[in-house]
């Protein structure tokens, strides 16, 4: 029995999935911190929209420096403002630089974050050059990680018994096609309209595959599910406690009830117009917590078909950017306070990155309280992960008719599950906050990588027929039936608890 748990421990893919993520966060947390490559770019035209819109903001900025009586921030402003209307890259980023280190000198608080918030917006609007991603050093960066992925990965294959010479060979075709659906991604217009990298992995993936064929050499390579399971246990990460107390007792509770109901009413609908149980797994998580990252937990979970993850994921992100453009404008429509607003738009947009963008259009308070609801339903998903795996694991031993024993739900439970429990509850108990944030864009990164390999293969493994022909159209309907409830649900939720109804309103400040 103990040689059989050994085995196991070293030679199933969860497992390994489990111990390659640990070593990952181990060699971060110990200091190893890779230099990730930049992925952002914009074009000229593209940045000169971006300089428009902001010269307003300028413009005001200076006369409100000028007013209280800041002369150097007021000539440092000028300055920026000079070099935009020359339109010179180079002399705006110089600008802004000087503008944000003006300001951490000043006094007053507003212009600091003023300032600051301006400097920063331009700075990295005029550093995200597409000559930079692909400069040799920026290159060389993405070869670093790819090399560190490959060893630790080979390794896992030796162990799972696959044929290492033949991964190592396809893994750097796999890695190319994954850093260029970040690259695409990374684009300002499309990460303006909420369009992520794992749609253009999962689109590449299926161009090859049903155009250009993929080759059997290549097919070692393509290993999903090791490269998603690993992906989550990193996720675990940043899937913080401390998080959730942000929003309080209000937040907290407006979280457990939105994702809870919207759960179960898409499941419901689903079941009622005869999607798969795997399937109506994935859409009501989705569409319930916080989009992509959700369903892939889900998915995990339930050790899902990965072909139905890529179709949940493209409902997702199809759905998900008119409502984040329509979002703002429905609240301003129809008067709706800010603070509630933001309750809205964190309980019913999929991504923390749509939630910033469209709370901004509104006002900073719905960014901020937007910003901190939609981290409330973040932390739900290891407990979502955790309830899942259980309930799947009871229920496909009752359709087979064995009996549940612990024995039986423990060798059925998805192992890269305790994994991604395990990095959650020590960062957010156990490590130095400190460190957490010092040590989270890094893992965001890395998991980043994880991903994008990961959906990469999806696409190469998937056939179109295979995705237009799911379910009839049935999914869609139950799904975009769910975001509709959600929509109205959660604005009921937002008024009641956010607007002063049952308590008193927030204060944010």
């Amino acid at each position: 029995m103990r040689q059989k748990i050994g085995k196991g421990l070293l030679r199933t893919e969860d497992w390994l999935a489990v111990w390659l993520g640990f070593l990952i966060i181990g060699l971060v947390l110990v200091g190893l911190r890779p230099q990730m490559p930049t992925f952002k770019w914009a074009t000229d035209g593209e940045f000169t929209a971006t300089v428009t819109e902001s010269k307003t903001v300028v413009e005001k900025f200076i006369k409100e420096a000028e007013v209280k009586g800041d002369a150097k921030l007021f000539t440092a402003a000028l300055a920026l403002k000079s070099a935009m209307d020359v339109g010179n890259r180079g002399a705006i980023q110089s600008a802004a630089k000087k503008l944000g280190d003006t300001a951490k000198t000043t006094e007053d608080p507003g212009l600091k974050k003023k300032g600051g918030d301006l400097s920063k917006k331009l700075n990295e609007a005029a550093g995200a050059l597409a000559s930079k991603v692909f400069s040799i050093e920026n290159i060389l960066k993405c070869i670093y990680i790819g090399i560190a992925f490959l060893l630790p990965s080979a390794i896992g294959i030796s162990l799972m018994g696959g044929r290492v010479v033949a991964f190592v060979i396809g893994f750097p075709i796999v890695y190319g096609l994954a850093w260029f659906s970040q690259f695409i991604a990374g684009n300002t217009t499309i990460n303006y309209w909420g369009l992520e990298y794992v749609i253009f992995a999962l689109l590449i993936g299926l161009f090859i595959s049903n155009v250009l064929g993929v080759p059997t050499w290549l097919r070692e390579a393509i290993r999903t599910e090791y490269y998603i399971k690993t992906g989550l246990v990193i996720l675990g990460a940043g899937i913080l406690f401390s998080e959730i107390l942000q929003a309080g007792a209000i937040g907290i509770v407006q979280a457990i009830l939105v994702v809870f109901i919207v759960w179960y009413v898409c499941f419901w609908l689903a079941k009622k117009l005869r999607v798969d149980d795997e399937l109506a797994v994935m859409l009501s998580t989705g569409v319930s917590i916080c989009g992509v990252s959700a369903a892939i937990a889900a998915c995990g979970a339930i050790q899902g078909d990965k072909k139905k993850l890529s179709y949940t994921i493209s409902l997702i992100l199809i759905v998900a950017v008119p409502m984040m453009v329509s979002g703002p404008w429905i609240a301003k429509v129809l008067k709706i306070p800010d603070i509630v607003a933001g309750a809205w738009l964190g309980g019913t947009l999929d991504t923390t990155g749509s939630v910033v963008a469209a709370g901004a259009l509104i006002s900073e308070v719905a960014m901020k309280v937007g910003t901190i609801v939609k981290f409330s339903q973040n932390v739900l998903i290891g407990v979502a992960a955790f309830l899942l795996s259980i309930w799947w694991t009871l229920k496909k031993g009752k359709q087979s008719g064995e009996r549940p024993s612990v024995r039986v739900i423990w060798e059925r439970f998805p192992k890269f599950v305790i994994g991604f429990l395990a990095a959650s509850l020590v960062f957010s108990f156990l490590i130095d906050p400190g460190l957490v944030k010092e040590t989270k864009g890094i893992l965001s990164g890395l998991r980043t990588v994880w991903f994008a390999l990961a959906f990469t293969s999806i696409g190469l493994e998937t056939r179109f027929t295979e995705l237009f022909k799911m379910g009839g159209g049935r999914p869609a309907i139950a799904f975009i039936g769910a975001q509709a409830f959600n929509i109205i649900w959660t604005l009921i939720l937002a008024y009641l608890l956010f607007g002063g109804y049952i308590f008193p309103a927030p204060v944010i400040q």
